[in-house]
């Protein structure tokens, strides 16, 4: 996680809200914990800067594969 955690918050979420003891608590990642609260868990949508990034570093470069228009085209 690039980002910092509240651990104060984190701490009152799991230990009064789920009623973890704190030895529960501090035996979980803040993934895990996360997840048990219903933050985070899922990747967020790739958006159109990453795409396109991706395009550039894994170029398509497999056999062209001519469609029906181009074919009728070239005839």
């Amino acid at each position: 996680m690039s980002r910092r955690l509240d651990w104060l918050g984190l701490m009152r979420a799991g230990m009064l809200g789920l009623h973890l003891t704190p030895d529960r608590f501090w035996a979980l990642t803040p993934i895990e914990l996360l997840m048990m609260l219903g933050i985070g868990g899922t990747t967020p949508p790739m958006g159109r800067s990453r795409l396109e990034e991706l395009a550039r570093a894994f170029p398509d470069r497999g056999p062209q594969v001519e469609t029906d228009d181009a074919r009728d085209r070239s005839a």
